[in-house]
């Protein structure tokens, strides 16, 4: 065979639903010479990452750490772990991920109860208790930022609906951690998932998670093994609590990123990190709007870092987003689900949220717009955006 060149891929600005781009700082730290995964001085790494990640999810659980893989195995991790043949689970479905959580409930050989809201709206918490209270679940499931439709459940309130039955409380805050508020010590979430790709501003391949000691004493309560024995927490405890024992390689270099990561976040200050995507999100979304897009979720809960919009008619989806990348460089995310071929999704997260990317992803939509025939003030996204900065 021919051996391949040189990587040199053209460059691109993330501007999907994840991964964003990750931070210059984040990068340089992924040169750093590997360490053994149980040299002492990676293991003073893991618990300076431990205590960093406490801070960012807002929470004292000692079973805080990130888990060695993706996203989707955060949220594997919490429901294997948690759930057991018989157990009864509800999950919400707002949008694409929590069908996915539904689908890895049911796996367990849980007796899973599906609540569903049509795509980008929420629920609201008497919905919630209504369901909690007539099943009674072991395990309730919701999405706190849903990356389908850019919609964002209050979970304020579940926390103490739970609390009523007994039941457990898992949030996905894969798009959320790093973006906006996530309090599971305040708002009583016993298992919660992120990732490293979007708020973080690291390279996938790392998901945080979080247990309360409510959810550490089911875990221990368990009467059978956990299905997956790689994501099992009561050996990987072992590995990232107290006795460090061997369980797997870590992923040193990615530890070593979401090490720099969180230490970008919590020099920023969780509050300005916040501010700092709604303004973003403002100005975005003045901009977008401007161009005619509207968005698919609940204007009383739109996350700032996903901007998820319908297409005019007339707008093919995936010619216009090659057209995105191919000239402008820019990569949006395509519509899930209900919304495939008929929404472009537009993430600001982490690194990626600021005036910069928000003007560049107004002038180049602006002009794909244009080239389906849509009628567009020229200009008038990146004044609208001038405009909502300015009233900041």
């Amino acid at each position: 065979m021919t051996i391949p060149g040189q990587l040199n891929p053209s460059p691109r600005l993330l501007l999907g639903p994840g991964p964003s781009d990750a931070h210059p700082r984040v990068l340089s730290v992924m040169t750093t010479p590997l360490l053994g995964h149980l040299d002492p001085q990676f293991i003073e790494i893991m618990s300076e990452t431990q205590e960093m990640l406490r801070q960012v999810f807002q929470t004292k659980n000692a079973l805080t750490f990130p888990v060695s893989a993706t996203g989707t195995a955060g949220m594997e991790t919490c429901l294997v772990n948690l759930l057991e043949p018989g157990d009864k689970a509800v999950v919400g479905t707002i949008g694409y991920f929590g069908n996915r959580m539904v689908d890895i409930a049911g796996r367990t050989g849980a007796d899973v109860t599906v609540l569903e809201r049509p795509w980008g709206q929420v629920f609201e918490p008497d919905m919630i208790r209504d369901a909690v209270k007539r099943v009674k679940p072991k395990v309730l499931a919701l999405v706190h930022a849903e990356t389908s439709t850019g919609a964002m459940q209050p979970l304020e309130e579940i926390g103490a609906i739970c609390r009523e039955t007994g039941t457990l409380l898992v949030a996905d805050c894969v798009t959320s951690l790093g973006c906006i508020p996530v309090k599971p010590d305040e708002w009583g979430i016993d298992a919660a998932f992120s990732c490293s790709q979007k708020g973080l501003s690291c390279p996938p391949g790392m998901a945080p998670v979080t247990f309360s000691e409510r959810a550490v004493a089911a875990l221990k309560a368990r009467k059978t093994k956990v299905q997956s024995w790689y994501l099992d927490l009561t050996t990987i405890m072992g590995y990232w609590g107290g006795d460090r024992a061997y369980h797997h390689t870590a992923p040193i270099t990615m530890v070593y990123a979401i090490r720099e990561g969180l230490r970008l976040v919590l020099e920023e200050g969780l509050e300005a990190r916040y501010a700092r995507h709604v303004r973003n999100h403002l100005a975005l979304k003045a901009g977008l709007t401007a161009l005619g897009l509207a968005y698919t979720a609940d204007p009383n809960h739109q996350l700032p870092q996903l901007n998820a919009v319908r297409l005019p008619d007339g707008v093919d989806d995936a010619a216009g987003r090659k057209r995105l990348l191919t000239e402008f460089g820019i990569e949006v995310g395509g519509g899930l689900g209900d919304l495939k071929g008929k929404a472009w999704r537009i993430g600001i997260m982490g690194q990626n949220s600021r005036p910069g990317c928000v003007y560049q992803v107004l002038t180049a939509v602006e002009q794909v717009l244009k080239g389906f025939g849509v009628k567009v003030e020229p200009g008038a996204g990146v004044g609208a955006a001038e405009r909502a900065y300015s009233a900041a």
